[in-house]
């Protein structure tokens, strides 16, 4: 037996406050990218001021978000999600350009 789930995201961040986590990639070192803050409620909030407070540049990808979420700090992200990766790191660079 199968069981569907669906969830309503906008509802659930209503409830449990924003989720957030954060990955460090440098591409002068050649490391691959890793998790390095993550959390939900209270921390997700202080986790996203902290990067508008530093112009650092986010994404709200809710699928991306609940798999890393489910990581262990210091995980390098798997290669599976390299495409994703790259596509926010392709929208990044185009929004450093543009401002």
């Amino acid at each position: 037996m199968m069981v569907s789930k669906h969830y309503n995201h906008i509802k659930r961040r209503e409830i449990n406050g924003p989720s957030a986590a954060v990955i460090r990639y440098d591409e002068s070192t050649n490391e691959e990218p890793k998790i390095v803050a993550q959390g939900k409620g209270h921390v997700a909030q202080k986790i996203l001021e902290l990067a508008k407070e530093n112009d650092i540049p986010m994404e709200e990808d809710t699928a991306l978000l609940e798999t890393l979420l489910d990581m262990d700090l210091g995980d390098n992200i798997p290669p599976q999600l390299y495409t994703v990766m790259a596509e926010i790191l392709l929208l990044i660079e185009e929004m450093d350009r543009k401002y």
